[in-house]
């Protein structure tokens, strides 16, 4: 039996990820949707294993896996997500995580990685080694890559439909300072208008299409 910790922003997702891992004899520690508290947790718990969704609301899972391992190179992170991206596998694979699972896998495939993972190995299944070949090879360049954290923070709450009032609520920054990043970031992306960097949020992997 091994310690789990989850990290996924929704709720019925991790309700089923902790149904199939403790019916498969696995105890799930605890369980978040926030990075900072999955990155106090983790630390606090310290789980055999990090299940770690990559899309987290308005932040990024690569957070939570730059920080927890910055802290404890040796924790276990298992990426489970939807992205297919190959340079968010390359990414993955950069900043120290065990393992990356797509979500469309079937559960066993799920359960193996765990079990290679506790083992001390990594878990890179065939249609993941696939995008990862495609990262080292050098695949499409990621538009994104010139945003500051910042950028691509505000960016995903623009792209949600939040104001520049309640994202600088949510920031604690100024209406006028959220207009000021708002405007370097889609000068930088070279696109003029909201609905243009939607499609490229999702297009780029940065949200899930039924989060816009």
């Amino acid at each position: 039996m091994s310690g789990l910790y989850l990290v996924d922003d929704h709720a019925l997702v991790r309700e089923g990820l902790r149904a199939l891992l403790e019916a498969a004899g696995h105890e799930v520690l605890g369980e978040t949707a926030d990075p900072t508290t999955a990155v106090a947790d983790i630390a606090r718990l310290a789980p055999d294993v990090v299940l770690l969704d990559l899309s987290l609301g308005e932040r990024s899972g690569f957070e939570v896996l730059e920080q927890v391992r910055r802290r404890d190179p040796s924790a276990r992170l298992l990426v489970l997500t939807m992205s297919a991206q190959p340079r968010h596998v390359g990414e993955a694979m950069r900043l120290g995580a065990a393992g990356y699972v797509l979500k469309g896998s079937p559960g066993r495939e799920l359960l193996r990685a765990i079990e290679q993972v506790v083992q001390g190995r990594r878990h890179i299944g065939a249609e993941v080694a696939d995008l990862a070949v495609q990262a080292l090879t050098g695949g499409a360049p990621d538009r994104l890559a010139s945003l500051s954290p910042r950028e691509r923070q505000i960016l995903v709450m623009v792209v949600k439909g939040q104001s520049s009032a309640a994202i600088g609520t949510r920031l604690h920054l100024s209406p006028k300072t959220v207009d000021t990043y708002r405007s370097r970031l889609m000068q930088k992306l070279g696109i003029a208008d909201v609905p243009a960097l939607v499609r490229l949020a999702i297009r780029e992997g940065l949200i899930d299409a039924h989060d816009a």
